[in-house]
């Protein structure tokens, strides 16, 4: 609630408070005089000095005040004789007078600085509260670069604040995050000699409203201001409201030289991975195509071994051609630039097309697909049947010649599976976790299959692209199983027919 809304309620409450005392002042007179017939000043004093004490408890010093002076009035005129007028003539009576007056205005004072204290205590319990849920929600914002902008709203709602302002220096002017109920412009000139203020707090006026800038301090050196207006926050909650900030500032500013450091570490680390992991695939094609050239160009060679050199350069072209597209197809991934086109396929059909692209790889193997095809699958082909290419071409890296590579389609009511059977050693349990990663290629691939290990995470990430998902598991009877999961609708053929 805003301060003016909670300065009304307050005042009405006093109000209400003081008619309520004056209406109990007059009721005991009433009573004592009409009902009662009490005349000892005694009692009526104690009764009224009740009453009094009551308004200083529940309300300010001022109706504690007006109360002690009508009950004053009451107790003279009423019952100090001669009865019915102000006067009085005998002295102990004004000592009587005196001493209710004194009695009741230093208790209502003592009372409401009681009151005073508590209700200063419970405020600034709300600040400690407001403090720690403010240093618990700073812990929740992770993201480092966009963080300013929570910060003042976390802020604003904490402590309910009309404005809140984040002003950060920053090459060529300021950096100001803002928040709140109004809508105020900052003084840019004013920001900077308020930040040099190394005692203190600063006051300045926008938009006709007093700003409290204060310096977000951490340690001994100032990071930013805080700029605040609204309700009153006293200037201890403040400079520690402003010590919160200047960690959160820190804390974000940390977060993001981290993770600037993390994205060029990792850089790094897959430039080198890269490069390590082509140099030997680039190689030994080069090397090739280079021997069979050379021996092209001899004059020894029959037309039979003039075709098995050039056959020769046309696979290794290919398999040049294949690792420059598993480069591209990464960086697409990387870049997030992969669409989807869906269409209505049947799962052999992208069967077919992804043992046509790695059709070389399966020249020594033999190949077993068990495809359903009565019913239709709406997904994107190209997509799907890249994917399964390349965890084939996997699978065909690791099966041992003249075995079987043997791939399952099976179409349920709202999923493509396609699994991917390999008659090789299988995955090693701790490579299983790590399988997908890119550049990965287990603790023994190194010593028995050439690769880049490239394959099996950009099949992963193509299947993200469509929403699919992609699994491996070892065999009971030896050999590695490859699941694919493909989101889809399925359809008949005949359905689809009628429709197109």
């Amino acid at each position: 609630m805003d301060t003016p809304s909670r300065s009304r309620r307050a005042a009405t409450s006093d109000v209400l408070h003081a008619l309520g005392s004056l209406a109990a002042v007059a009721a005991v007179t009433v009573a004592y005089t009409r009902w009662l017939h009490v005349g000892n000043t005694t009692t009526v004093a104690l009764s009224f000095l009740l009453i009094v004490l009551v308004a200083a408890a529940t309300s300010h010093l001022w109706v504690a005040a007006l109360a002690s002076i009508v009950a004053m009035i009451s107790l003279n005129f009423f019952f100090l004789p001669p009865v019915g007028t102000l006067t009085i003539v005998d002295p102990q009576n004004w000592v009587a007078l005196l001493s209710f007056i004194a009695v009741s205005l230093v208790a209502s004072n003592l009372s409401s600085t009681a009151r005073a204290r508590r209700d200063e205590a419970l405020s600034r319990r709300d600040e400690v509260a407001r403090l720690f849920d403010l240093s618990r929600d700073i812990l929740l914002l992770t993201d480092s670069d966009e963080a300013f902008a929570p910060l003042a709203n976390l802020v604003a709602r904490r402590f309910a604040l009309d404005y809140v302002g984040i002003c950060l220096p920053q090459a060529g002017g300021w950096r100001v995050a803002e928040a709140g109920s109004l809508m105020l412009t900052l003084d840019r000139d004013q920001l900077a000699p308020a930040m040099a203020v190394a005692d203190g707090h600063q006051t300045v006026d926008a938009g006709g409203h007093a700003v409290e800038l204060v310096p977000l301090r951490f340690g001994t050196r100032a990071v930013g201001l805080l700029a605040v207006a609204g309700r009153a926050v006293e200037a201890g909650t403040l400079d520690a409201l402003g010590g919160i900030a200047a960690i959160a500032v820190e804390r974000a500013q940390f977060l993001e030289e981290r993770k600037a450091a993390e994205l060029s570490r990792r850089s790094e680390e897959l430039k080198s991975a890269l490069l390590a992991s082509i140099a030997h695939d680039l190689r030994t094609p080069l090397t090739a195509i280079r021997v069979a050239a050379t021996n092209l160009q001899a004059s020894w060679p029959n037309d039979e071994e003039r075709r098995e050199q050039s056959a020769l350069v046309v696979a290794e072209v290919e398999r040049l051609n294949r690792l420059f597209q598993n480069i591209l197809e990464m960086a697409r991934i990387d870049a997030g630039s992969i669409g989807t086109d869906l269409r209505w396929v049947y799962p052999s059909e992208i069967v077919e097309a992804a043992r046509e692209q790695v059709g070389r790889a399966l020249d020594r193997h033999t190949f077993a697909a068990d495809v359903e095809s009565d019913r239709l699958v709406r997904v994107d082909p190209r997509l799907t049947a890249s994917a399964l290419a390349h965890v084939i071409e996997n699978a065909a890296h690791y099966t041992p010649p003249g075995r079987p590579v043997e791939v399952d389609a099976v179409v349920a009511a709202d999923r493509l599976t396609l699994s991917v059977r390999d008659r090789g050693p299988g995955v090693p349990a701790q490579d299983l976790p790590h399988i997908f990663e890119r550049f990965y290629r287990g603790s023994a691939a190194t010593v028995r299959v050439s690769g880049t290990g490239m394959g099996l995470s950009i099949a992963r990430g193509l299947l993200a692209a469509e929403h699919g998902s992609i699994s491996a598991e070892n065999c009971p009877d030896g050999g590695a199983r490859f699941t694919i999961v493909v989101p889809a609708e399925t359809r008949a053929a005949a359905a689809v027919e009628q429709d197109t």
